[in-house]
């Protein structure tokens, strides 16, 4: 299960190295990963502490620190 995660992790944090800030559901829908493993990737690089998130409104918008 770790290694799904830290790969999901990996996944989102190349998306948003070549893309920038990001919606989560975009980084979803461009990443392929499925809202579960999504979430857990933002989890992880959240507590280490490589990850911004925002709320704008209704849009969790997500970037690299």
């Amino acid at each position: 299960m770790l290694s799904i995660i830290g790969d999901a992790a990996g996944k989102v944090w190349e998306y948003l190295d070549q893309n920038g800030p990001s919606s989560v559901s975009k980084v979803a829908t461009e990443t392929g990963l499925n809202k579960t493993d999504i979430q857990r990737a933002i989890g992880w690089l959240a507590k280490e502490d490589k990850l911004l998130a925002e709320l704008k409104g209704r849009t969790e918008t997500i970037s690299l620190k």
